[in-house]
């Protein structure tokens, strides 16, 4: 999981966002690959490529319901001098034992059943007067095939191509082919592949489980009646559903109260089950001296490496900072802001890439763009801090969504990008072009 604990600088050092983000990304390793069933692997990430058993389709089938026939039978035929071929029985999907279709033979043929020897096509019932000795089938008769005529036989009003409506063997992959590759991502369509294929279990890296943790006396779960000085615990279901966003297995802890101990201990009851662990809360002037003093003595506290580091970033929202690693395992454990839109936004900026990292991915980042700067007024911004504000993006524009509070949760709801306002930038006047990192 973690090769080593975080550097250390002091707590009067300012780090740069870049800075803070590379010590996570360097310490952060991605997690050993298993064996998984393929319904348990959706998600994860391969780690091997996947070549393909046997062909696919493994032999030449029907695209149609209708009849196998041979080229030359059919050769000429229409509706005024139609071709009647003798029906010798039907091909039904997963038939083992397969007739033989010789000269001016007809063999009735269901969707995906394998073509007959001596078929060298299929033409569709709706060609076909269906057995029936009345026309081209239409309408309601064209749903489903017919048993043959009184004298067994079929009449054909159109000719056929060699080979058409044939799926030919081998005709989606073929063996020895490479099906997948490693570092794919296996979502719905992979997974089918691999079933497809004969696959049923794959080696992957498996979706990193984050516990997710609040701190703060102050925080009441929903649902439940709010007291004077109270308010709803929202950071726990936010950072919760970004983790599941960014392919993680996330649990919720919810709120825990300002005791040292109280959050040392529930720390330790957590690491049993976490690949990573966030905190949100308590790491501001005013409870830090708390959080640290928890943190600082989780799990085997003589085990080497391990520990967390509390820091100042150059950022705003989301200055107050903590990272390091805990516990026997070196768990990673990343302590962000309490307000809202500084734990989101710590989140995405550090938490999302850890967890893309652990499971192996080689891009971990949010995608960005350059954006043109919609707004009623300039935008501005502390000097040496790198400012992130939510923003709407659409059509190469970018406008401000809200204000620069790190407490306005609505505003944060109805965004889908974060406008980048650089360190040496005080102000940005509309018009300017912006980097914008997408959410969406």
């Amino acid at each position: 999981m973690s090769s080593a604990a975080p550097r250390t600088a002091g707590q009067d050092r300012l780090w740069s966002v870049d800075e803070h983000l590379e010590d996570i990304l360097a310490t952060v390793r991605p997690l050993e690959p298993i064996e998984l069933q393929l319904l348990d692997a959706q998600g994860c990430v391969l780690v091997e490529d996947v070549t393909v058993p046997v062909s696919l389709p493994p032999f030449d089938n029907s695209s149609m319901d209708g009849y196998a026939v041979r080229v030359a039978d059919v050769a000429g035929a229409s509706e005024e001098f139609p071709a009647v071929l003798e029906v010798v029985g039907d091909v039904a999907a997963g038939q083992a034992d397969l007739l033989q279709v010789g000269p001016g033979q007809a063999a009735r043929i269901m969707t995906g059943a394998p073509l007959p020897p001596g078929a060298e096509t299929v033409v569709p019932v709706e060609w076909t007067d269906g057995g029936l000795g009345e026309g081209p089938v239409t309408g309601m008769r064209a749903r489903s095939l017919a048993p043959a005529g009184a004298d067994g036989h079929v009449q054909v009003y159109r000719p056929a191509e060699a080979r058409a409506h044939v799926r030919a063997m081998g005709s989606d992959v073929k063996a020895g082919d490479r099906a997948l590759e490693a570092g794919t991502v296996l979502g719905p369509p992979q997974i089918a592949l691999l079933a497809a294929i004969g696959r049923g279990s794959v080696r992957v890296r498996p979706r990193p489980r984050v516990v997710v943790l609040s701190t703060g006396s102050e925080l009441v779960q929903p649902d439940e009646e709010l007291g004077s000085g109270q308010i709803y615990d929202s950071n726990s279901f936010a950072l919760t559903a970004c983790a599941r966003d960014a392919g993680a297995i996330a649990y919720r802890v919810g709120a825990v109260a300002d005791e040292a101990e109280t959050l040392r201990s529930t720390i330790e009851d957590q690491l049993v089950r976490a690949d990573l662990m966030v905190t949100t809360g308590g790491v501001s002037v005013g409870a830090y001296d708390v959080v640290k003093e928890a943190l600082s003595h989780v799990g085997d506290e003589d085990e080497a490496g391990s520990g967390i580091d509390f820091r100042k970033l150059a950022m705003q929202p989301g200055k107050p900072q903590g990272f390091g690693s805990i516990g026997p395992d070196h768990t990673p454990l990343l302590a962000l802001p309490g307000n809202p839109v500084s734990s989101y936004v710590s989140f995405e900026l550090f938490v999302r890439p850890a967890i893309r990292t652990l499971m192996g991915l080689d891009d971990v980042h949010r995608p960005t763009t350059r954006a043109t700067l919609t707004a009623d007024e300039a935008l501005t911004s502390p000097k040496g801090r790198r400012q992130f504000l939510r923003g709407t993006y659409a059509d190469g524009e970018v406008t401000p969504v809200g204000g620069a509070g790190s407490h306005l949760v609505a505003a944060l709801a109805h965004a889908d990008a974060l406008i980048v306002v650089p360190e040496d930038m005080e102000s940005v006047e509309p018009g300017t072009e912006v980097e914008v990192v997408l959410l969406r």
